[in-house]
């Protein structure tokens, strides 16, 4: 595959969380993150490994209902969003969204397509797939930031 795409296999729990380790790895700030999987399919697990993997010791939870969960790892600032709640993509508006996206913060955001016209494009996305009893994780970076983080993670 290409610096601008990436294919990651996840057989169980643990292998998800190591692949959200792995992207954590080779992150930069500002870095925009877009995780598309039906429910269950893993995206809050993806983004427990990449928090663990930045220092956050705690638990890691889908914000369903706050929308957001913020981060501060070290002098990493990390929002963990999660869309599935959402009722309109201008209800972000009244979030302050556009505040989040800025000063070099870190944003994953789960259920993405809920806030399309609201949102900052992905530099990466991850569609997340059944693969027998795991999971198929496809990454695409549509940025010169994401082809350098997918860049990153292949050379490992």
């Amino acid at each position: 595959m290409s610096a601008a795409t990436l294919e990651l296999l996840a057989a169980d729990e643990a292998a998800m969380v190591a692949c959200g380790a792995r992207l954590a790895a080779a992150a930069e700030p500002s870095l925009v993150v877009y995780l598309d999987g039906e429910l269950g399919m893993g995206k809050t697990t993806f983004t427990r490994g990449f928090m663990r993997a930045l220092g956050h010791a705690g638990a890691v939870k889908s914000p369903t209902y706050t929308l957001v969960e913020p981060y501060l790892l070290g002098a990493q600032q990390v929002y963990h969003f999660d869309l599935y709640r959402l009722g309109d993509p201008e209800e972000l508006e009244f979030l302050g969204i556009r505040d989040y996206f800025g000063a070099g913060a870190i944003c994953l955001l789960e259920w993405p397509q809920r806030g399309a016209g609201a949102l900052p494009p992905a530099d990466i996305s991850i569609k997340i797939e059944r693969e027998g009893s795991g999971r198929r994780l496809l990454l695409h970076a549509a940025t010169d930031l994401g082809k350098a983080v997918l860049g990153r993670m292949q050379a490992e």
